[in-house]
């Protein structure tokens, strides 16, 4: 897809995030010298183009009190993993779900998932209940807590990303 330069300056300013307003397309808008409609008109066309591939929220837990943030880790077999990942993905406890590869003898896990909680003892509870509703407790897991938060942002695109 041939970006214009109109296109370029829409993308810079994305990498920041949308504002927190009542009108963020019309806010962006208007910082970059344009009407809402042709900023919706574009971001349309820069998903169909493929440029974006989507919009997506970054919730920094964090500062919001959810500071006890997991990475639960599962062994499923090949055959179920998908199915599993489906039932994951719509949990309303799971903030991230994807499959990663096995890597034999060094990594057994093929199924990740993202559970946060305001402390360790009910993430854990959590965990355990949602193997249970969802018939994966027969298979093992681990639950990983974050020890470190690294910085959170959206895509960045062209050079100057």
């Amino acid at each position: 897809m041939d970006l214009t330069a109109s296109d370029r300056a829409l993308l810079a300013a994305l990498a920041e995030g949308l504002p927190l307003s009542e009108r963020p397309y019309a806010d962006l808008a208007a910082a970059l010298g344009l009407d809402e409609a042709t900023v919706l008109a574009r971001l349309a066309a820069l998903q169909e183009g493929g440029v974006i591939r989507r919009f997506g929220v970054v919730v920094r837990h964090r500062p919001l009190g959810f500071t006890a943030n997991a990475m639960v880790v599962w062994d499923i077999p090949e055959a179920q993993v998908a199915e599993a990942g489906r039932r994951l993905a719509t949990a309303p406890e799971v903030r991230l779900c994807y499959r990663r590869p096995r890597r034999p003898g060094r990594w057994p896990y093929t199924l990740f998932c993202m559970v946060h909680g305001r402390d360790r003892d009910t993430v854990t509870a959590q965990v355990a209940a949602l193997a249970r509703r969802l018939d994966l407790d027969g298979y093992e897991h681990r639950i990983l807590f974050s020890s470190r938060c690294f910085k959170q942002c959206g895509a960045r695109y062209g050079k100057a990303a």
